[in-house]
């Protein structure tokens, strides 16, 4: 069993880290059957932006020129799950996230165009995701004035359309006012959230 954990967050500490780590040590301590593939993508220097001679290959699935890419198109097929990590930035993931979905999620990585009715097939093998989310914004302003994007994102448009079914989020809030101890709670949580998906993996 293979899962594959994404953190898009630039500075180290962060809420969004400790989320990150809480995840990646339940995951290898609750299975060390599991490889768990551990992506601090600011970290590792990801570029988000598609250059000009990648813009073939992101429709047609050609090879990109950037090695870092072209590990995370060879990685992705391989995993089991998907757990991502990242703060609500203006109802969207960090760029970082957002370049990585455009760069690595492609045709023949992730979906296959041109099925007989006309829909994409997903291609991946990971039918299962866990969204871990922060958020200042209380719930109910969230839901009622901008409609939750970050749901629509990768619930209806993102995952479902390569293939994963599954998708489980939860959001922390508020952080930016939030006690050691609600934050103490949070990362409890996190554990939970993680083994749940270890869970529904191996049942």
């Amino acid at each position: 069993m293979r899962i594959g954990v994404y953190l898009a967050h630039p500075r180290r500490p962060s809420f969004n880290h400790a989320l990150f780590d809480a995840v990646v040590d339940e995951l290898r301590s609750r299975d060390p059957a599991c490889e768990v593939l551990a992506h601090d993508l600011c970290a590792e220097g990801f570029d988000p932006v598609v250059p000009a001679d990648e813009t073939d290959t992101v429709r047609e699935s050609g090879p990109s020129a950037d090695p870092r890419v072209g590990v995370h198109r060879a990685e992705l097929p391989t995993l089991d799950a998907l757990v991502f990590v990242h703060p609500n930035w203006w109802g969207m993931p960090p760029a970082v996230l957002t370049g990585w979905l455009q760069r690595v999620l492609v045709p023949g990585v992730a979906y296959k165009l041109g099925s007989a009715d006309g829909e994409p097939a997903g291609l991946l093998r990971a039918g299962r995701a866990l969204v871990l989310n922060t958020s200042d914004t209380p719930e109910a302003r969230e839901r009622e004035e901008f409609g939750d994007p970050l749901e629509r994102i990768w619930s209806r448009c993102v995952l479902p359309y390569a293939g994963v079914t599954d998708v489980r989020r939860t959001v922390f809030r508020t952080v930016t006012d939030s006690s050691a101890g609600q934050r103490a709670a949070w990362l409890r949580q996190a554990r939970t959230e993680a083994a749940a998906l270890l869970g529904r993996l191996s049942g």
